[in-house]
């Protein structure tokens, strides 16, 4: 017989919750992206972490996990969404997070071209466990381009899934799903939850 220990918890504490369970579990989990620690550059001056994130969704990780696994990024999403599904390509199981989905744009053919289609084009012999991470909601006086929700757009994309958590306990399950899935996965996580509780398992669950 087993237990589960569950207690109130925030949407954002359930996601950071997720990444640290499954980072603890396999090292070759990583994340990466624009201000997830919000130190880079400034260690020398005792800054490693500054905010997490600007949803606090990734603070605590880099503390515990180190630079080779929370890796900081330059403002180029292309880039680093690029890097994280070639690292998938290879053996790793990369998060990207991208800040808001609006930002899709930039880096759509990465998704689009690379993480949606390379398990077909090389006849299944290639897994591409990877996970975006990013943001959708409006009414939050973000302006124009930090307040779309297209999440419906990838539902017509081929070989990607997506998920869009509803409460903390959702979040933290879809989200190791995700990360444990051998295939691309974007997860929307809406900008007016994040303060939300619910009950949620201390354990790791799918």
């Amino acid at each position: 017989m087993t237990t589960t220990t569950t207690r109130e918890l925030q949407y954002r504490q359930a996601i950071n919750e997720a990444l640290r369970q499954e980072m603890e579990r396999d090292e070759n989990v990583i994340i990466m992206g624009e201000e997830i620690a919000g130190g880079a550059g400034r260690e020398h001056l005792g800054i490693v972490d500054a905010w997490g994130g600007p949803f606090r969704t990734t603070v605590g990780l880099i503390q515990q996990f180190g630079r080779e696994r929370v890796l900081d990024t330059p403002l180029s999403e292309a880039a680093f969404v690029g890097a994280a599904i070639g690292a998938a390509s290879t053996g790793m199981r990369a998060v990207a997070e991208l800040m808001f989905v609006d930002f899709i744009g930039v880096c759509m053919d990465q998704l689009l071209n690379n993480a949606a289609k390379m398990r077909y084009m090389f006849g299944g012999q290639v897994k591409v466990p990877f996970v975006l991470l990013t943001r959708i909601g409006a009414g939050f006086g973000s302006a124009a381009q930090h307040s779309e929700s297209f999440y419906s757009i990838f539902s017509h994309i081929p070989g990607l899934k997506g998920v869009v958590p509803s409460d903390a306990y959702t979040a933290k399950g879809l989200l190791i799903a995700a990360i444990r899935d051998d295939d691309p996965v974007v997860f929307f996580e809406h900008k007016g939850l994040y303060g939300e509780t619910c009950q949620v398992p201390e354990e790791p669950y799918v």
